[in-house]
């Protein structure tokens, strides 16, 4: 039962956690939201900077909420791709650094590997094969868990990720940043049945459209002509319900792709991760359609959507627990499919784990 210190500093979220198995004894997260709210998204050089500022009191702050001891630390993690180069190297330096002077072992973590398992914090009985909607401002994908380590992406986006598709349309609709928190407040006042809107299916070479792969360009294109239209025609304009009916949407193109993607792979239970997770009507929607096909649907909490570290120490946990650990010469990438996610590790005691 491995104990894990595990960072995370992939975008703006400054996070550490002391994670044993999938209990979380601490969990630091520090947003830089109200940074780079003013830009409109986040600027990756701020993003660094602010890192290395709030990494260290990070780490004594998990350590000290968690009362354990550098004795009871197994391991130390952090994420390691995909994610902002500058972001990451903060991180990864710190947790190298870290597990050298501690004499422990390294793991780098794949971060979508982390969202996924974001849902064993939820229910520490889960066990794989199972289906994951991770769905987040860079990544929407249906993903075949067979294994720790052991990913099959079924589903994905063309374009426009679920969370990018909720920005773009907020900056349309004067929501700011970020956009999915924001035009999920406003929606809950609005008609989500107000302005019929495409779902964005994807077309096949051989005619008919693809099952399980989403497109959102079609989507947020759809709801700048409405704006336009509406804004041409005078009159105040329907926020509210423009926001819940994009909103409604987007839950239901994904709704229908997850239920029919885990019905066709005979998966009887369907995870979600990722910021998207939190959306209300996505959970709403997913967890009716859910019942109706007598499928099991977990959502994590609302604190274990977003970024943060506990997630990476649960997956680092399972990692170290199977003999695997990192090399100390491991970089990080911006790009990374997760089926490349294993390729991370290399068995504890083999020539160049300490680099």
């Amino acid at each position: 039962m491995a104990t894990i210190l595990a960072i995370e500093t992939s975008c703006d979220e400054t996070a550490v956690a002391i994670v044993k198995k999938r209990q979380v004894l601490s969990s630091i997260v520090t947003s830089q939201i109200d940074t780079h709210r003013r830009y409109g998204g986040v600027v990756p050089e701020v993003a660094s900077r602010q890192h290395l500022e709030l990494i260290d009191d990070a780490i004594e702050q998990a350590l000290e909420t968690a009362g354990v001891p550098w004795t009871d630390i197994d391991g130390v993690a952090a994420t390691c791709a995909p994610g902002l180069v500058g972001a990451l190297l903060v991180g990864l330096s710190a947790a190298k650094t870290l597990a050298l002077v501690r004499q422990k072992p390294f793991l780098g973590v794949h971060h979508l590997e982390g969202h996924i398992y974001a849902a064993y914090l939820t229910d520490r009985d889960l066990e794989p094969p199972f289906l994951c909607l991770l769905v987040s401002g860079g990544h929407t994908s249906l993903i075949h868990v067979k294994d720790c380590g052991i990913y099959e992406t079924l589903g994905q986006t063309r374009d426009d990720a679920a969370g990018e598709a909720f920005d773009k349309v907020a900056r349309l609709l004067d929501l700011g940043y970020p956009g999915g928190p924001a035009i999920d407040k406003i929606a809950k006042t609005g008609n989500p049945k107000a302005f019929p809107l495409p779902e964005g299916k994807v077309k096949v070479p051989n005619g008919g459209f693809h099952p399980y792969d989403t497109s959102f360009s079609g989507l947020k294109t759809a709801v700048l002509r409405l704006v336009q239209r509406l804004k041409a025609e005078g009159g105040e304009l329907p926020v509210a319900d423009i926001a819940a009916s994009f909103q409604h949407t987007v839950a239901r193109a994904l709704t229908k792709r997850a239920i029919r993607c885990a019905l066709d792979a005979n998966l009887s239970t369907i995870v979600v991760g990722g910021g998207v997770a939190a959306n209300s009507s996505l959970r709403q929607q997913l967890q009716a359609a859910a019942e109706e096909h007598h499928l099991r649907v977990l959502f994590p909490p609302m604190k274990y959507c977003t970024d943060n570290a506990a997630m990476l120490g649960c997956a680092a946990s399972e990692h170290l627990s199977r003999g695997r650990v990192s090399p100390m010469t491991l970089g990080v990438q911006s790009r990374m499919s997760l089926s490349e996610a294993l390729n991370l590790y290399v068995a504890s005691g083999d020539e160049g784990m300490r680099g």
